[in-house]
């Protein structure tokens, strides 16, 4: 490392400004320093809270190992691992509190100052079926051990739950005033069927996204855009492979939240060399950086800039554009 180059950076340190984050965010991927680079501000968007957290931490806490994950066919296998492996070492409510708990100290640990994160339509049931006691519970863990992180509560739920009862159910969430944002998971082709759960979202100012384009079409993502009036997507890498729809999310400013690491261990991507956040970012569609799973994936927001710079893939000064792009909205 060059002594020389980070004692200037440092020490204009306290001057602020974007050039200096990009300056340090540019050495950092040039030098090889993943030291260095969990000190410039990042976002995570895409973070499913109970699976997002430090794979250390959790080990040190359960006192034993977690093992690394395979390559997986599909979405099944994945969440049969994790129930083999991770799911039996934390249990019930105080499982529960330390996956958040974990979530946020891999945020603090890593520089990410915008965190949005997952919370799941039913995980209330570990707090007497409350919402309000959930909420609490979340709070506390934010203030206690992360405050200085930028949090955006974000309310998610399975495409699989009937409609009527994903309606009601969020309605006691809504209530609360606490989150800010909304996401949906599940059967892609079954998202743009949620229209009046995104439009009671919508009348509450909230951020909307959902999961498309993973494993469905390009043409399901513009049509679940256009439906739920959408906001950001999750993963919507298959719009890479229509020009027209590429085309489209970047006249409406559409961003996808991209998980470089997961789409290859979910065997979407071959490698980080064939990932198609190249081809989106070339047609101009606005796109970001996140873990998705750090937990399974292992993979933290400053990890997937080096694999992408070291893959080839974008020079340092695009890297810092697709970073600077997360703070954007």
């Amino acid at each position: 490392m060059r002594k020389k180059g980070w004692a200037i950076l440092e020490s204009k340190r306290n001057l602020g400004g974007e050039q200096l984050l990009k300056d340090r965010f540019i050495a950092a991927l040039q030098e090889n320093n993943l030291a260095e680079m969990r000190k410039v501000p990042k976002a995570d968007l895409h973070n499913h809270s109970t699976r997002g957290g430090n794979k250390r931490y959790i080990e040190k806490w359960c006192g034993t190992k977690i093992p690394d994950c395979p390559k997986f066919r599909d979405l099944h296998e994945m969440n049969q691992w994790n129930t083999i492996n991770i799911k039996p070492l934390l249990p019930g409510r105080p499982g529960y509190e330390k996956r958040i708990e974990a979530a946020f100290e891999q945020a603090k640990m890593d520089g990410v100052h915008l965190l949005h994160m997952s919370v799941t339509i039913g995980e209330e049931a570990l707090f007497d079926n409350s919402a309000e006691k959930l909420v609490y519970a979340i709070q506390d863990i934010h203030q206690r051990v992360a405050p200085e992180v930028i949090f955006v509560p974000e309310i998610a739920f399975l495409t699989y739950t009937p409609i009527h009862e994903t309606s009601e159910k969020l309605d006691q969430f809504l209530e609360l005033n606490y989150f800010k944002s909304i996401d949906i998971f599940g059967d892609e082709f079954a998202v743009p069927a949620f229209k009046k759960v995104f439009r009671k979202a919508k009348n509450k100012g909230l951020i909307l996204k959902a999961h498309v384009g993973e494993f469905g079409t390009a043409e399901l993502v513009r049509q679940s855009i256009e439906v739920l009036e959408l906001d950001q997507i999750q993963h919507g890498i298959a719009a890479a492979s229509s020009p027209q729809v590429m085309r489209w999310l970047s006249d409406h400013n559409i961003q996808l939240n991209i998980c470089p690491t997961s789409n290859i261990l979910l065997s979407r991507v071959e490698n980080y060399q064939a990932h198609p956040i190249r081809i989106l970012f070339d047609h101009g569609v606005r796109v970001t950086v996140n873990t998705d799973d750090m937990l399974i994936f292992d993979q933290s927001v400053s990890q997937e800039f080096f694999n992408l710079y070291h893959a080839g893939l974008f020079s340092a000064e695009e890297l810092n554009e697709i970073r600077e792009n997360a703070f954007a909205n």
